[in-house]
């Protein structure tokens, strides 16, 4: 049986999608950002503010209306449908102090099918031990992982120098050329073949 690692933020769900139009435009009303318009991530520059100020608003959302988010109905679907025919864990960039709530919403939502909450800790000024310091590191932990769903450009350029199928959840940061319903399909092709 083949093992996907899946991220969270992005993949799952519309985290910067939901953030950017019911959190930052709304406190920013001279925003003329569209979520399309996005093509960089962390969109900091984009937004004409300092990457503080952009993280400390995204963690604001994450710490009240993260919980509301909803999945992504197509990840839903093909986990229906498709999610016994594989095992799932989750590696997630996210501050050690939102982590559990991050791992709340997998399961609430996945965990059906996720056996595996992992965290790479996205720095936020608080110490704490950190062996790893990507994904793609972290993931020499687990002896056996075939297959990577992620969005971040850098995270899948790390992965690809460590030999597993990935596939790109098209976001306008990274270019994809394929549709969402393009990249379920990969999914599915790679773990029925």
């Amino acid at each position: 049986m083949k093992v996907i690692m899946w991220d969270v933020d992005d993949v799952l769900n519309d985290l910067m999608k939901q953030w950017l139009r019911t959190a930052w435009k709304p406190l920013h009303p001279e925003c003329s950002l569209d979520y399309g318009e996005i093509t960089a991530n962390p969109p900091h520059e984009l937004l004409g503010v300092n990457k503080q100020e952009y993280l400390d608003s995204l963690d604001t959302f994450r710490r009240e209306k993260f919980q509301d988010l909803k999945p992504i109905p197509e990840m839903v679907a093909w986990f229906q449908r498709y999610g016994t025919l594989a095992e799932h864990l989750v590696v997630t960039s996210t501050p050690l102090f939102l982590a559990d709530r991050a791992a709340e919403w997998v399961f609430k939502h996945f965990g059906e099918w996720v056996r595996s909450f992992n965290v790479v800790p996205s720095p936020r000024g608080e110490k704490h031990p950190r062996t790893r310091p990507n994904k793609a590191e972290y993931l020499q932990v687990f002896s056996r992982v075939d297959i990577v769903v992620e969005d971040n450009p850098e995270t899948i350029r790390q992965m690809s120098t460590i030999g597993l199928a990935i596939v790109t959840i098209p976001r306008p940061w990274n270019k994809s050329k394929d549709t969402l319903k393009d990249a379920i399909e990969k999914i599915t092709r790679l773990i029925v073949s």
